[in-house]
C-alpha cells in the first residue's frame, strides 16, 4: 500500500425503524477505531454512512403512528446521529437512502444492468393479503413451522428448530398485518442474472478481499449455483419506483448499499472532492465495507456484481464480524440485556464500552460476549488501575516539586524506547482488526511502566531533596510512557484521550507523536481522567432496560406483557389442542382492592380474593375503569400463570379482559351466584 493512502470506509446502514442498541455498536465502534487509526497515520480517509430508510416495515410503522414515512425516517435519523455522536462514532458524512442522489445512482446502476442484458422478467407467485391488498414479504407472514410444528414462526425461518423454508411451506399461514389467511397471487418481477457475473465473482472472492471464513461460506453458494436475484417489489412500498416498471419499486437491498455511494456523492459535492476518483473502475483509492456476518451474501456477491455492472470499482475488501451476546446469551429485553445505546449513555461513559469491545474484537466472525461482571473488572483494572494510574502516580510530583515542567532527560530511556518501538506493531494489529491483540500489547506496556514506578518509589525519593533530579527524571519517564500509551489508545477511547491531551498541554496527537518524548515541556494540573465503574451502575442499566420493556408491555391484561390492544375483529390465533387448553386454570376471583400504579400509564394494581388465598395482579385496564368502581366485583383470572416480577411489584396471575373495536377494555365478569375460587370450565 502507498504511504499516502486514499480510503473510503463504510459501515452497514442502520435501519430507520428503531433506536441504536449495543449490538449495533459493535460494528460502528469497530469501524470508527479503524478509521481513526488511518487518520492518525496521515491517510486521507472518509467514513461514510446513512440511515436505511426504505421498505415495508418503515411504511407500516409510519401508518401505525399516523405519520408519513418521511416524518418517521427524519425523526429516527436525528436520534441515530445523536447516539452515534455521543459514542464518538465520527462519520465524515451521515445521510439517508431516501435521497435524490441515491435515486439517481440506483436508477443509473439498474439501467446499466438492464441495457447490458443482465436483467430478466418473469411471473412470480407470492403470498398476498386480501384485506390489505398488498403482497407480503417473507417476514410479514407467520404460521406453524413445517419441520417442528412450532406456532407463530416467521415466514422464512423457525426460531425454535432453526429450519429455513419458503413462506408457502408454513402450516396455517397468516398475515401479520391483518391476520387474514394469505392467498397466492402472481405478478411480474424483475431479476438480476447473478450467474452472469460468476467468473468475475469467483476471482474476486479470495483471501485478499475477504476473511477465509467468508470465502469458505461463499464457496458453498457457488457450489449450489448462483440464483437470479429478485430486485423488484410491488406497490404499496416505500422506496424508489423502477423507471420502466410503473407500480414496482426497487427492493430495499438494491438501494441500501448504493446508499454508501449516494452518501459519499453528497459529501463530495459539499467538500469539493472528486467522486469518480474514488469510484471509477481503475481507481487507486481503497474502499472497505464493515458488515455483520448475516449480510455476507448481499455484500460479497450482489454488491460487487452491481458495482461492476453499473460501471464502478469493486470493493477493496469486505470485513465481517460476529454478533453480540450479553453474559453468554442472546440479548434479551426481559432480562434487561437488550440495552439501548441511550440507556448505556445515561449511566456510563461511552469510552468504557468502546474499550471493552476493542479488548474483545479480532479478525474473525466469532461472536463477542459482553460479560457484565467482566466488563466492570476489565475497565477498572486496565483503564483505571493500569493506564490512568501511571499519570496519577507521577503528575502530582511534577506539579508540586517542578512547577509543572517535565525534566530535560528521561531517567529510563530504555523503557520509553520499548514503548515507542511498539508503535508500528500496534498500528499493524489495529490495521488487521486484531484489536484484542493490540490492547493486550498496550496493557503489557502499561504493566511495565507501573512496575518501573513501583521499583523506583518516587514517593520515597520525594522525602530527600538531594534526590530531586532523579525524581524529576522518573516522573518524566512515567508521564512520557503514559502519553505514548494514550496515543495508541486514542482511536479506542477518544474522549479520554482528549482529556489526557488537555492535561499534557498538547494538540490532538498523530500516531507518530508516540515515538518522540516530551522533554522540558510544561503540563497542566492533573484531573481524574475517569472513575471506576461500580456494579450499581451496570445494575442500573439492566434495571432501566427491564423497566423500558415493562413500560412497552404496560397495558397487558395481566400486567405480564399481554397486549390488550387487539380489536374485536382481529384474526383468531392459530389453533391449539385440548391438551394445551387444559393446562390453563381459570378461576373466579373477587376484586378486594384496586389502586393506580405510580409511573404506569395503563396499569391498575388489583388484589384478588380466590377464596383460599389472595393474589396481586397488575392489569392494563386503567383507561376504562375507576379503581373504586372495581372493588367487590367478580372477575375471571388465569390462576396458574407463573408470577412475574415487574418494576412495580410481583404480578401473580392474569385477569381476563376483552378490547372493543372502538377502544376500551372490558373485564370479564361471571354471572351472579359464582363464588371466588370456583373453576371456570
Amino acid at each position: 500500500m502507498s504511504q499516502n493512502r486514499r480510503i473510503l470506509v463504510t459501515s452497514a446502514l442502520p435501519y430507520a425503524n428503531g433506536p441504536i442498541h449495543l449490538g449495533h455498536l459493535v460494528e460502528y465502534i469497530q469501524t470508527d477505531i479503524w478509521v481513526r487509526l488511518q487518520k492518525m497515520r496521515g491517510h486521507e480517509c472518509y467514513y461514510i454512512c446513512a440511515d436505511d430508510a426504505h421498505g415495508t416495515p418503515i411504511m407500516l410503522r409510519a401508518l401505525k403512528e399516523g405519520i408519513t414515512p418521511e416524518e418517521l425516517i427524519a425523526r429516527m435519523q436525528v436520534e441515530h446521529e445523536r447516539d452515534f455522536e455521543d459514542f464518538s462514532v465520527a462519520f465524515d458524512h451521515f445521510y439517508s437512502t431516501h435521497s435524490p442522489e441515491n435515486e439517481a445512482l440506483s436508477v443509473g446502476i439498474y439501467e446499466s444492468l438492464r441495457d447490458a442484458g443482465h436483467t430478466t422478467r418473469r411471473s412470480v407467485s407470492q403470498f398476498y393479503d386480501p384485506e390489505k391488498e398488498m403482497f407480503l414479504p417473507d417476514r410479514f407472514v407467520k404460521g406453524t413451522c413445517p419441520r417442528c410444528g412450532a406456532p407463530d414462526q416467521n415466514g422464512d425461518s423457525c426460531d425454535v428448530c432453526g429450519s429455513t423454508y419458503s413462506p408457502k411451506d408454513l402450516l396455517d399461514p397468516y398475515s401479520v398485518i391483518s391476520g387474514a389467511k394469505p392467498i397466492e397471487k402472481e405478478s411480474e418481477h424483475i431479476f438480476v442474472k447473478l450467474a452472469d457475473f460468476e467468473d468475475l465473482l469467483k476471482e474476486w472472492v479470495n483471501p485478499e478481499n475477504l476473511q477465509s471464513e467468508v470465502v469458505n461460506k461463499l464457496q458453498e453458494w457457488f457450489d449450489a449455483g448462483l440464483q437470479d436475484w429478485d430486485v423488484s417489489r410491488e406497490a404499496p412500498y416505500f422506496g424508489f419506483e423502477i423507471p420502466d416498471a410503473p407500480g414496482k419499486y426497487f427492493y430495499v437491498w438494491v438501494d441500501a448499499p448504493i446508499g454508501y455511494l449516494a452518501s459519499f456523492k453528497k459529501f463530495c459535492d459539499e467538500q469539493g472532492l472528486n467522486f469518480d476518483d474514488f469510484l471509477k473502475p481503475d481507481s487507486d483509492a481503497e474502499m472497505y465495507h464493515f458488515i455483520g456476518k448475516d449480510i455476507m451474501y448481499f455484500h460479497c456477491l450482489f454488491w460487487p456484481a452491481m458495482l461492476h455492472g453499473g460501471g464502478y470499482r469493486m470493493p477493496t475488501a469486505v470485513f465481517a464480524h460476529g454478533f453480540l451476546t450479553v453474559d453468554g446469551k442472546k440479548m434479551s429485553k426481559s432480562k434487561g440485556t437488550f440495552i439501548m445505546a441511550r440507556t448505556f449513555l445515561d449511566h456510563l461513559h461511552p469510552d468504557y464500552l468502546r474499550y471493552y469491545y476493542a479488548a474483545k474484537l479480532g479478525d474473525s466472525l466469532s461472536d463477542i460476549d459482553l460479560n457484565l461482571e467482566d466488563f466492570v473488572q476489565r475497565v477498572n483494572s486496565d483503564l483505571v488501575g493500569k493506564l490512568v494510574n501511571i499519570a496519577s502516580r507521577c503528575a502530582g510530583f511534577v506539579a508540586k516539586r517542578f512547577d509543572g515542567r517535565l525534566a530535560e532527560k528521561l531517567d529510563n530511556p530504555e523503557l520509553f524506547a520499548a514503548v515507542a518501538d511498539a508503535a508500528d506493531e500496534i498500528a499493524e494489529k489495529f490495521e488487521a482488526r486484531d484489536y484484542n491483540q493490540a490492547i493486550r500489547q498496550i496493557m503489557a506496556l502499561a504493566d511495565q511502566a507501573n512496575r518501573y514506578i513501583d521499583d523506583k518509589k518516587p514517593w520515597v525519593l520525594a522525602k530527600d531533596a538531594a534526590k530531586n533530579d532523579e525524581l524529576h527524571g522518573i516522573v518524566t519517564t512515567g508521564i512520557n510512557v503514559f502519553r505514548s500509551l494514550m496515543v495508541y489508545l486514542r482511536p479506542v477511547i477518544p474522549q479520554t484521550a482528549a482529556k489526557a491531551e488537555e492535561f499534557l498541554n498538547l494538540e490532538p496527537q498523530a500516531w507518530s507523536d508516540a515515538t518522540q518524548p516530551l522533554l522540558g515541556h510544561e503540563i497542566r494540573k492533573f484531573k481524574p481522567l475517569m472513575t471506576r465503574v461500580e456494579k450499581k451502575d451496570v445494575d442500573a442499566i439492566v434495571a432501566a432496560t427491564q423497566a423500558a420493556q415493562e413500560a412497552e408491555a404496560d397495558g397487558g391484561a395481566a400486567g405480564d406483557g399481554a397486549d390488550t390492544g387487539h380489536l374485536a375483529d382481529d384474526p383468531i390465533s392459530p389453533e391449539i389442542t385440548i391438551d394445551d387448553f387444559s393446562k390453563l386454570d381459570f378461576r373466579v376471583a373477587r376484586i378486594v382492592e384496586a389502586d393506580h400504579v405510580d409511573g404506569a400509564k395503563k396499569l391498575l394494581r388489583l388484589k384478588l380474593d380466590l377464596g383460599s388465598e389472595q393474589r396481586q395482579v397488575f392489569a392494563g385496564i386503567k383507561s376504562s375503569y375507576d379503581p373504586e368502581a372495581l372493588i367487590g366485583r367478580l372477575t375471571v383470572m388465569v390462576a396458574n400463570l407463573k408470577p412475574r416480577k415487574m418494576r412495580f411489584g410481583m404480578s401473580e396471575g392474569m385477569v381476563l379482559a376483552a378490547s372493543g373495536k372502538e377502544g376500551g377494555v372490558f373485564v370479564l365478569q361471571p354471572d351472579e351466584g359464582a363464588e371466588p375460587g370456583m373453576r371456570v370450565r
